[in-house]
Order: C-alpha cells, then sequence, then structure tokens
C-alpha cells in the first residue's frame, strides 16, 4: 500500500518558455516560463510560437497542476492575492533542448520550495482564468476551515537536565 497521497483533480496545461539572447560573456540565451495555456495544445514539445528582437516564444510541453484537498487554504489564498499565479519549474534535461517543465503547481509554499534546488528556473507566471475557475471549484467542494491551535511549550524540567552519576559506578 502506498503512503502517497494523489490529487483530487488534476488541470492540464501546456507551458510556454521564451529564450532570449543573453547580452553577457559567460551564457548565450536565458531562458524562464512565461506563461501557462489551460489545456494541453496539439503542438508538439517544443514549437516555436512567436520569435522577434532575439527572443523565441515556445510551446515547452505539457503537465498537470495537481489539486490536493490538504492544499486549498494555499489555493484560496494565491487567489485572493490579487494576481493569482502558477509557479513553473524547468530542470536541466540532457535531451535536445537544455530544460524540460518538471512541475507546475498552484500552491505558493510549493512553489518557493522548489526554488531551493539550485539548477531549477522556477518563475510564477499568470494565472490562466480557465484554470482560476477550476482551482475556485475544487476549493468550494473541499475546502475545510481548521483552527489554528498554538502549541503550549513545556517547561524544561531542571532535575531531568542535572548531571546524573554514570551508571557503570565510576564518577
Amino acid at each position: 500500500m502506498s503512503s502517497v497521497m494523489q490529487p483530487l483533480l488534476r488541470i492540464p496545461i501546456g507551458v510556454v518558455v521564451e529564450r532570449r539572447k543573453a547580452d553577457s560573456p559567460w551564457v548565450d540565451f536565458i531562458w524562464r516560463s512565461t506563461a501557462v495555456l489551460p489545456d494541453e495544445p496539439e503542438a508538439k514539445p517544443w514549437t516555436i510560437l512567436h520569435e522577434r528582437d532575439g527572443s523565441t516564444l515556445f510551446y515547452a510541453g505539457s503537465a498537470t497542476i495537481d489539486l490536493y484537498a490538504s492544499e486549498t487554504a494555499r489555493y484560496r489564498d494565491n487567489l485572493a492575492s490579487g494576481m493569482p499565479s502558477v509557479w513553473v519549474v524547468l530542470s536541466p534535461s540532457e535531451g535536445a533542448w537544455p530544460y524540460a517543465a518538471a512541475a507546475v503547481t498552484a500552491d505558493p509554499a510549493e512553489g518557493e520550495g522548489f526554488t531551493e534546488a539550485a539548477d531549477n528556473l522556477v518563475e510564477a507566471v499568470p494565472m490562466p482564468e480557465a484554470v482560476r475557475e477550476a482551482i475556485e471549484r475544487f476549493i468550494a467542494e473541499y475546502h475545510v476551515e481548521r483552527e489554528f491551535v498554538k502549541r503550549k511549550r513545556r517547561r524544561a524540567d531542571p532535575e531531568a537536565l542535572a548531571r546524573r552519576p554514570h551508571e557503570g559506578g565510576d564518577e
């Protein structure tokens, strides 16, 4: 039996990535996620969408936004922020393209957590309206308000911290 929680809803999306010519002696291009598309486009991954002035937009491939009942408060906070976002994680790839869409999330804490891997490129991009509506329905169905309970610290027992004679005899 697996203890890994399965998402209650998976929202399919497409990832849009920009490659821009770098003004740097160390790298040729700067890569970043710029958008997600509701649903999965018919296009093949790494199809060029637009080129202009040293910048190229690609459809990088499909991904899913996985939603869990335990995270509805974070999704709700994201929607209430005034600028709902989706965090796109690009990880280095050994293939023909330098990056692959590794994950997409609507959970701000999870998005921030992905920045801990130094090789990942993590961008918060605007949330499409269709995705926002799906997340709102998910929150309405699964959110349970949980009361915050502050834990009380136990006072240190000075006797428990006191030096004890060695049980082997010599002290």
